[in-house]
């Protein structure tokens, strides 16, 4: 596959095309021809002589300070290595190229006024398989995700350190010869064109949307096997209910539930129990949470698409050949809604845990043996992977603190105030690994209670699915080695093999 950059915007799926499963990107030849008429309204500038920010100009705090024209491509450069100032881990391979993928969007729109062939050149790096080393920390998410992009900037000048197709650590003038590829010379106003947008925030919600959504899926899988084991009642789910409140997300896991229970002998077995009246929240309410979570990922991914078609830059290039000063940069729009998803999900592990906290506790799982353990006292069962559980639950409820409401002037105070949506994007991925394996762990729960209830049988699919996991964790029995069964079942969850075992019978909302 191929994606071609065109007149229109790009769409998140093909952004994570490009991120996540390395498939080539071209320009298309209206975008060259685009990039090729803007360019002029910049040379004529340099032209002029007329002060133009960050083209005859200082960056920042040193806007006023003039540049004299045999100065202006060192300017360039200069801002980029000065920039290129990250510190800590380097971050995933899948998060610089969705980077690199949404500011090649930006320059491609032409309000940047970049040459077609700098913009060739970011191509030309995804397509050859080079990730630029990008650190942790460096970026407080305006005037651009600044450190992060200009590390990639550095390695398109052929400087600093990158990561080859094969994973090898090499410095950038190597790996561009060996790919047959030359560094660039920045022109005009091009080091900051690289620079100037909240491209590194906006790759990392784009990856998030994916991953949060199959997560949900998955949580209402869990949540089927759960309220199984639990002797719970599927009658909570019927469409007509959730027509009295119709959020969309509501409806959309209430029909999951609702076919995922469908046929379930263990559902019809105690229907007409007068023993349990009414089921607990965290079995009954579950569309109610769940589908809160999805409509909230429903309005990030409008935010997503809005972003990803924009065209971010300062100062920009007009319809009229103008250069523009604007505030296009600020990624508050962004990072809100990276901390809303953080919010959201670990609403969602807490309502997860709740559910295995009951499977495991004798006087409210309806007959189940304490702990599910085999001879318990003896054995211990699963109390311990409820532990690991919760504080698992814990960390993503610290994750969900926001850090949008955060903001640390800088640049001499002309930067006075700032959306950290870096940050916002960085915690809210550790939230998401966090939560694949609380919902494996209520899999792993439930599937072990369901083995416990045989004969009685859960629904055809959940069926499959529990049997799954149960061969990778090893079911019900004496106690065991039990972190090697959490990230067996982990595994599972992050592969999406548990969602194409459902895929193969139904279609999740």
């Amino acid at each position: 596959m191929t994606v071609t950059l065109n007149l229109t915007p790009l769409s998140l799926e093909e952004l994570r095309a490009i991120a996540r499963r390395s498939e080539q990107v071209v320009l298309a030849p209206a975008v060259i021809e685009r990039l090729e008429s803007r360019r002029v309204a910049i040379d004529d500038m340099v032209r002029s002589g007329t002060p133009v920010y960050g083209v005859s100009t200082g960056f920042g705090a040193l806007a006023t300070t003039f540049i004299s024209p045999d100065q202006r491509r060192d300017l360039q450069r200069a801002l980029i290595r000065s920039h290129a100032a990250g510190v800590g881990e380097e971050v995933e391979r899948e998060v610089v190229r969705a980077m690199m993928v949404s500011r090649l969007t930006n320059l491609c729109s032409g309000v940047s006024g970049v040459r077609a062939s700098t913009a060739q050149a970011y191509c030309d790096l995804l397509n050859a398989g080079i990730t630029p080393v990008v650190h942790e920390y460096g970026s407080l998410g305006c005037s651009g995700d600044l450190a992060p992009l200009a590390h990639v900037a550095l390695a398109l000048m052929g400087e600093g350190n990158v990561r080859t197709a094969s994973g090898e650590l090499k410095p950038a003038a190597v790996a561009l010869e060996e790919a047959g590829l030359s560094p660039i010379e920045l022109a005009e106003k091009e080091g900051l064109a690289l620079i100037n947008g909240t491209d590194g925030m906006l790759g990392q919600l784009i990856l998030a949307l994916e991953d949060g959504l199959a997560l949900l899926q998955l949580a209402d899988v869990a949540a089927s096997l759960s309220i199984q084991a639990l002797r719970g009642t599927d009658r909570v789910f019927i469409d007509e209910i959730h027509q009295l409140r119709p959020h969309a997300g509501q409806q959309r896991s209430a029909k999951n539930l609702l076919a995922l229970l469908e046929d379930s002998p263990i559902v019809g077995s105690h229907l007409d129990d007068p023993s349990q009246v009414q089921d607990a929240y965290s079995l009954r309410c579950a569309p109610q949470v769940h589908g809160a979570a999805r409509d909230t990922f429903s309005y990030a991914a409008s935010v997503a698409s809005i972003e990803l078609g924009s065209a971010i830059d300062n100062p920009s290039v007009l319809d009229d050949g103008s250069l523009a000063s604007n505030g296009n940069f600020h990624g508050a729009p962004v990072a809100y809604v990276l901390d809303f998803l953080a919010i959201a999900i670990a609403d969602v592990a807490s309502i997860c845990e709740r559910r295995t906290d009951r499977l495991l506790d004798v006087s409210r799982s309806y007959g189940l043996p304490p702990f599910l353990a085999h001879d318990a006292g003896v054995n211990s069962g699963l109390m311990i992977a409820q532990y690991a559980q919760a504080g698992l639950v814990s960390e993503m409820k610290r994750l969900a603190s926001p850090a949008s409401v955060d903001s640390i002037p800088s640049s001499g105070m002309q930067e006075d105030h700032v959306s950290m949506g870096w940050h916002a994007a960085r915690k809210l991925r550790r939230s998401l690994e966090a939560f694949a394996d609380v919902v494996g762990i209520e899999l792993l729960a439930a599937a072990r209670a369901m083995a416990l209830r045989a004969p009685l049988l859960a629904s055809p699919v959940t069926k499959e699915v529990a049997d799954r996991v149960n061969e990778a964790s090893g079911g019900p029995g004496n106690d065991r080695w039990l972190s090697p069964e959490i990230a067996a079942v982990g595994a599972l969850v992050r592969s999406g093999e548990l969602l194409d075992i459902v895929a193969k019978h139904l279609s999740l909302q």
